[in-house]
């Protein structure tokens, strides 16, 4: 076999696992932050009162929502 086509073979292979890598990290990413939401009422709560507000329940998931929302129009 020629070096031209062994490079030529490694090169193809280097691009098609690199794609590969890629768009399954892409994939495992999204589904991770699906099933594990970076905020939660906790959180939120906790945040509210550090910035010197008193959070109701009813402002709570109004934030919530509002996040959820947000998230679902990006995709």
């Amino acid at each position: 076999m020629s070096t031209g086509i062994w490079i030529l073979i490694v090169a193809i292979a280097l691009i098609v696992g690199l794609a590969g890598g890629l768009f399954g990290a892409r994939r495992y990413m999204e589904k991770y932050i699906k099933e594990n939401p970076p905020f939660n009422e906790d959180q939120l709560r906790t945040m509210m009162m550090q910035m010197g507000q008193r959070p109701s329940e009813k402002k709570l998931r109004q934030m919530m929502n509002s996040m959820k929302q947000q998230d679902t129009s990006k995709k």
